[in-house]
């Protein structure tokens, strides 16, 4: 799926290159940022990760 659906489907304002804070396990906030998509889900690479994880739209992030 494109961004763009994404930002339509769940009015969020998600581009690729965009900056997050997600909300951790433990309360801790998280800061990333967005590489790509995979289906309706966000690839995000949280700082210091080597990996992007998968993260759905609208749990837990905030977009900045």
């Amino acid at each position: 799926m494109t961004m763009y659906a994404i930002r339509k489907r769940y009015a969020v304002p998600a581009k690729r290159g965009g900056r997050i804070l997600y909300l951790g396990s433990h309360g801790d906030k998280l800061p990333g940022r967005i590489t790509g998509s995979q289906g309706y889900r966000l690839r995000i690479r949280l700082d210091g990760s080597c990996r992007p994880g998968i993260f759905h739209p609208t749990y837990n992030l905030t977009y900045l």
